[in-house]
């Protein structure tokens, strides 16, 4: 063993995780798996994303790690008795997967490792405190993750209620909002789970209740095997409703782009919901190069579950993607200006405020029109309560700088003193009732939030992507919304259809929340999809 000469890691510090008690150390003979982070030149900034996404060899040229800090990192992490095969070196994601025993990582990154009693009795290796590395490596390692198991990726969809309206079928979304011809030949659609089941039975009674085609349907586990009916069936009944709900959830998302994408290929990654999951997923879809990545995952930027060294690792994968030509389109959330957090401050999700997302808010459905009328998402207490409560997320971050690409976005903060920050959401689409029409266990399953807005955006992207010109395929479209078109306004406001009534306060905290305003603004951005006119814009 090398002697342990260690240096703090920057921004690794972790508290205790909230509703957990530690309740022994980790046995130090017990597997451990870790993704480490390597140095490497800046991402592109928000203002600063290719026009066009980047081939791979491109891209690993202008981003990758280099390969004598990958060499150095490798010898280093062997030294402590640590794992590593040249196949889990990645340069382009700047990554490296080491393996070892509890004991080995200890001696390697003095994480304190021990395992903690959560919410509803799980249990989960955990850690408090700051990393150190070995002092060699200051400046090649950014980051480790895998160390700590705690949940960093939720989401629930919007209860099923009695509602007038019947809820929508692919080709009444198709026609509503306006989607151009096609049906997304040659495209590739990347979907992000962390959690759950598939269940392909319900896709294909899915796909002849509405008279669709069977979806191209690949399962890409990253790190997390998704469970079949009979695995979920089998577990304590806590574990498998928890286990259903979130099935329903994965299947929600497939079937949303299965029916407006028939021609798609259809990637379902699934990873675990710690930190870790997270920049596998991101490395993953980066390599694969989807046009369109749909999340419908996050927890408020302001948890203190998550890691500083996390938000930015995880934030620079997002750019990674951005100069791709990925868009990521990612839900805003469904508990308002709270967003969850009980602190009395306004909050926002993540990854749904990274500049380099296309972030995607809720609307309703509440009186019958022809044609529909929509408004901002709001059912009272405006964040989720058990009983339909819920709220398009959105407002202002407290982590990430306004991009330029938003610098004429007159929205201020709800907080006193906040920075200016990224507005979120970008754009926005039903989350609310009458919800989307869904199949799971074999019954109509209605079911939405902003957990379906996004996969019906990247589904848009996909068919629009078919459509144009090779040259202006494949890009990063946030930053194009923004744009001055020949008309002198914003693309995003020829492309969309404006929102200007509701708002998504959340209750009792902090009470008050971001309005809905004729043009831009923090609950639904620029607004619902005109498929068509975005075709024409780009």
């Amino acid at each position: 063993m090398p002697e342990q000469h260690h240096v703090s890691l920057v921004d690794s510090e972790r508290p205790a995780a909230s509703h957990a008690i530690r309740v022994r150390d980790a046995d130090p003979t017990s597997p451990v798996e870790v993704t480490v982070s390597l140095s490497g030149p800046e991402p592109p900034g928000p203002d600063s994303v290719p026009g066009q996404g980047l081939g791979r060899e491109e891209f690993d040229a202008a981003y990758g790690a280099s390969r004598e800090d990958a060499d150095k990192a490798v010898a280093v992490l062997r030294r402590y008795g640590l794992e590593v095969d040249d196949e889990d070196v990645s340069l382009g994601t700047r990554s490296i997967r080491a393996r070892g025993t509890v004991e080995a990582m200890e001696n390697a990154f003095h994480a304190n490792l021990g395992v903690y009693h959560g919410a509803g009795g799980r249990e989960f290796r955990g850690r408090e405190g700051e990393l150190k590395i070995p002092a060699e490596l200051d400046g090649v390692l950014t980051g480790v993750f895998g160390l700590d198991q705690r949940r960093v990726a939720r989401r629930r969809g919007a209860p099923a209620a009695a509602h007038a309206l019947a809820p929508l079928t692919p080709s009444v979304l198709e026609a509503h909002y306006n989607f151009p011809e096609g049906e997304a030949q040659g495209q590739r659609i990347g979907i992000a789970e962390f959690g759950g089941g598939y269940f392909p039975d319900d896709l294909v009674a899915f796909c002849q209740k509405h008279n669709l085609p069977q979806a191209q349907v690949e399962l890409v586990p990253v790190g997390l095997t998704p469970l079949t009916f009979q695995q979920i069936a089998s577990l304590p009944q806590d574990e498998a409703d928890v286990a259903f709900d979130e099935t329903g959830e994965v299947m929600m998302d497939v079937q949303i782009v299965a029916g407006l994408c028939q021609q798609a290929r259809l990637s379902v990654y699934f990873a675990p919901f710690d930190q870790r999951g997270w920049i596998d997923l991101l490395n993953q879809a980066i390599l694969d190069r989807p046009v369109a990545l749909s999340v419908s995952w996050g927890l408020s930027e302001d948890d203190p579950n998550w890691t500083p060294i996390a938000l930015t690792e995880i934030n620079h994968r997002l750019a990674l993607a951005a100069a791709r030509g990925i868009t990521v389109c990612v839900a805003s959330g469904d508990d308002g200006s709270g967003d969850q957090l009980n602190d009395g401050g306004a909050h926002v999700d993540f990854p749904s405020s990274s500049p380099f997302v296309l972030s995607v808010g809720g609307t309703m459905i509440t009186t019958a029109h022809t044609p529909l009328v929509e408004e901002t998402w709001w059912r009272p207490p405006g964040r989720r309560n058990g009983s339909g409560g819920g709220s398009t997320g959105g407002g202002v971050s407290t982590v990430f700088a306004r991009p330029g690409w938003q610098q004429n976005i007159q929205v201020p903060s709800l907080n006193s003193g906040a920075i200016d920050g990224r507005v979120v959401p970008d754009v926005a689409a039903l989350a609310g009732p009458p919800l989307y029409d869904l199949t799971l266990l074999g019954e109509d399953r209605p079911n939405g939030g902003t957990s379906a807005s996004a996969p019906l955006w990247a589904s848009l992207i996909a068919r629009v992507n078919a459509l144009l010109p090779a040259a202006k395929r494949q890009r990063f479209l946030t930053p194009l919304l923004y744009d001055i078109d020949g008309n002198g306004r914003a693309r995003g406001e020829g492309a969309c259809a404006d929102i200007s009534v509701g708002q998504n306060a959340s209750h009792p905290f902090p009470g008050v929340g971001y309005e809905a305003q004729p043009g831009f603004d923090a609950v639904t951005g620029w607004g619902l999809p005109d498929g068509v006119a975005l075709l024409n814009s780009l």
